[in-house]
């Protein structure tokens, strides 16, 4: 299976199964586009040789070339490649069950009130409340006594907003970094914040503890504004862009991504991630919103053009500035075409309900945060350990090859068949697919493609 497309001048061809990408003049671009449709090589020969008959340079000959020039590279494994690793996904639901991250909602509670949150302003359609020095520490040690023989763990202390639980935050840390010790594991924390609280002490603790931290805004201070506000009704840009400032600084602008969301209406985001980085910071992402539909700033299947378009800018944009020495790293377009993600990674993904999982302030296990509250997917708990051993089964074989919308899909390798909480909010299983995450992501993955293949040869 190939993926023929053209981005920014380039005629860029990938070959799904193997990943390799080529980048190949019309002639040739046309050719491989025809035998993926199935067109026999007469034919092609023909069909080619009357659309340039203007032009003296194609002829048989050349096309013979062509010809060879594509056997050698499927002969090499590199185009048209067979697909391998349906069988290997067989297995996966036989694996046995290695945890080695965790979600730890530190707080179910917020001092925000953003309008398009999933979970409901930290309150996670229960009970707000705090996660205990308890709780917590029982939920790293069931960590370290489920990851076997893993070395390298990791815990994201998330929310609602965490650093309304900061000490416990920093005695869970203290904690962890015994348990290193203890058990010859490695701890790689990481912190979701909003910002309001963030001082000069959290920075501090931050970066001599927090591996990464994710920090939200949504760019342009109208379109921040707007749906992140305090529980008044007050905007929060103002309250938190400085203290983002000074962290990101103090960084070295490394080791963080400022984080945002667009919705319906900013469709035009690639002015708000252009804008944070005007302000200085160098790691961005920017997630379109999972929204009902029936929600004024829902994103609608009429936004797609433009969004499509933006991102097209946005990968010409992050080029220029890349080769005027002023660049900066966009999450979805950074993408290995050397090597990146194992095979595993690839086929099953983010390892949800199996590999990762999040603790509520009670102590109890769900799949990931986006299950958070639903019955269906309470697992168990940090004191039993894991009870609805089906659902994580469910989960055991949720791979690109359980989706069937994935088999024709020339980006499966790249996002492992999409997010299963989006997949079952849309479709009731999580071996759906969320169609319309699907669409952007699959423009995402031939820009970044584009952005590597432009970086590696001459300006156009």
């Amino acid at each position: 299976m190939v993926h023929t497309y053209k981005s920014n001048g380039y005629n860029i061809v990938l070959d799904v199964n193997s990943g390799a990408v080529h980048v190949v003049d019309e002639v040739a671009y046309d050719v491989i586009e025809m035998l993926e449709a199935g067109i026999d090589k007469k034919s092609i020969v023909l069909d080619v040789l009357e659309k340039y008959k203007d032009n003296s340079e194609v002829t048989k000959e050349e096309i013979a070339e062509i010809f060879d020039d594509i056997k050698k590279l499927e002969k090499q494994g590199k185009l048209f490649s067979e697909d391998i690793f349906g069988q290997v996904s067989l297995d996966f639901k036989n694996r046995q069950s290695v945890v080695k991250a965790l979600c730890l909602h530190v707080a179910h509670d917020c001092n925000l009130s953003c309008k398009y949150c999933f979970a409901e302003e930290g309150g996670y359609q229960g009970k707000r409340g705090l996660m205990s020095l308890e709780v917590g520490k029982r939920a790293l040690d069931f960590l370290v006594a489920n990851s076997q023989g893993r070395k390298n763990l990791e815990v994201d202390f998330f929310g609602g907003e965490p650093l309304m639980n900061f000490e416990v935050v920093k005695q869970l840390t203290a904690y962890g970094r015994e348990l290193e010790k203890e058990h010859n594991k490695n701890f790689r924390f990481t912190l979701t914040t909003n910002g309001v609280l963030l001082d000069e002490e959290v920075i501090e603790f931050a970066n001599r503890e927090m591996s990464n931290v994710v920090l939200s805004l949504d760019g342009r201070k109208e379109v921040h504004d707007r749906l992140r506000v305090t529980c008044d009704g007050c905007g929060s840009y103002d309250a938190v862009l400085p203290m983002f400032k000074k962290l990101a600084e103090s960084r070295n602008h490394e080791n963080y991504y400022i984080r945002g969301t667009y919705t319906h209406y900013n469709t035009d985001f690639t002015k708000d991630l252009l804008h944070m980085a005007d302000l200085g910071f160098k790691e961005l992402s920017i997630e379109p919103v999972v929204a009902p539909k029936d929600m004024p700033y829902a994103l609608t299947e009429e936004d797609l053009p433009k969004l499509f378009e933006e991102y097209d800018k946005l990968a010409d944009e992050m080029l220029r500035r890349n080769r005027e020495g002023n660049g900066f790293k966009f999450y979805h377009y950074t993408i290995d075409l050397t090597g990146g993600p194992c095979v595993v990674k690839r086929i099953s993904g983010c390892g949800v309900g199996t590999e990762y999982l999040a603790v509520t302030p009670e102590g109890d296990l769900y799949p990931c945060h986006q299950f958070v509250g639903d019955e269906n997917y309470l697992l168990g708990d940090v004191f039993g350990g894991i009870a609805n051993k089906a659902a994580c089964d469910e989960f055991k074989k949720c791979n690109i090859y359980s989706h069937a919308e994935c088999t024709d899909c020339f980006a499966r390798m790249y996002c492992s068949g999409g997010c299963a909480a989006n997949a079952y909010h849309e479709t009731g299983s999580i071996e759906g697919t969320y169609a319309f995450g699907c669409e952007l992501h699959r423009k995402r993955v031939e820009c970044a493609i584009m952005l590597q293949v432009a970086q590696l040869m001459p300006a156009q």
